[in-house]
């Protein structure tokens, strides 16, 4: 087993999704939305749960970066500190503006690039993910473990279509067709770190996507690995949550899952 961690560190991504489930359910029935592109949506409370947590880690550990998705370019020290926390206020913000009850709250604490605690919130639920590098992962304080699938048609896959999709859709439809063919069902929930989390309860026994953020999969990627699961790019090499890439799975089918990916030309 890894070397412990401060046990302050866990306790303040478990505080910080928690508090911003509240946030998500108070303000839920008032919501401001804006468009940050086409099809890219933000409301009022995705800022006010960043600016939340930005506090929280500024008074709790002055020394740790932060990024996150609404101010993340705003004197984050990134490169420089040892730790970052990485942040994301509502994640499924199309589906929380338009009353679609599948949306959270993740947060992961990175140590030179790895995560090494994690948690995610859905408010709708009252399911709290979590995980420590080394030691575990647990939904709602109960150990968890992925699924046992072999193969991919006794799987149930999820994935999600970024942003831009609409330049894209040629490349993303043909792909999750292949997966279609493949497999014994796939699904589209609108937030990835929910799928993730999914992957990691053994619900979804795999998930795929590109054009992510940090902030969508560092933290569902530590969960799914402590989970049992395996986590790679779409190459199925190793992960890296600033790729913006991601192949997540219980691991008995992750190959078949990347060899599906490859074989689907990408044009761009």
């Amino acid at each position: 087993m890894a070397d412990a961690h401060p046990p302050i560190f866990l306790a303040t991504a478990v505080q910080a999704v928690i508090k911003a489930g509240a946030m998500q359910l108070a303000g839920i029935d008032n919501l401001h939305i804006e468009k940050k592109g086409t099809i890219d949506l933000v409301t009022q409370i995705d800022r006010d749960v960043e600016r939340m947590f930005r506090a929280l880690i500024a008074e709790r550990f002055p020394d740790h970066a932060v990024l996150a998705e609404e101010f993340e370019m705003r004197g984050d020290r990134q490169r420089e500190a040892e730790f970052c926390w990485v942040f994301d206020p509502v994640d499924g913000t199309t589906n929380y503006a338009h009353g679609l009850p599948i949306f959270c709250c993740a947060c992961s604490l990175e140590q030179r690039g790895q995560p090494i605690v994690a948690a995610i919130y859905d408010p709708s639920r009252c399911e709290l993910f979590t995980a420590e590098r080394g030691a575990g992962a647990w939904l709602n304080g109960k150990p968890m473990r992925v699924s046992s699938a072999e193969t991919l048609i006794d799987s149930l896959l999820c994935t999600g279509f970024p942003y831009t999709v609409h330049t894209e859709g040629d490349y993303l439809l043909g792909l999750f067709g292949d997966f279609i063919r493949q497999a014994r069902a796939v699904r589209r929930l609108g937030s990835a770190a929910i799928d993730l989390a999914y992957v990691a309860a053994g619900r979804f026994d795999g998930f795929w996507e590109v054009r992510l953020s940090p902030w969508d999969i560092s933290a569902g990627a530590l969960i799914i690995e402590e989970a049992g699961g395996r986590v790679s790019n779409l190459a199925g090499e190793p992960f890296e949550s600033r790729l913006g890439e991601i192949i997540a799975s219980n691991g008995r089918i992750h190959d078949q899952m990347a060899a599906t990916i490859r074989a689907r030309k990408r044009t761009n």
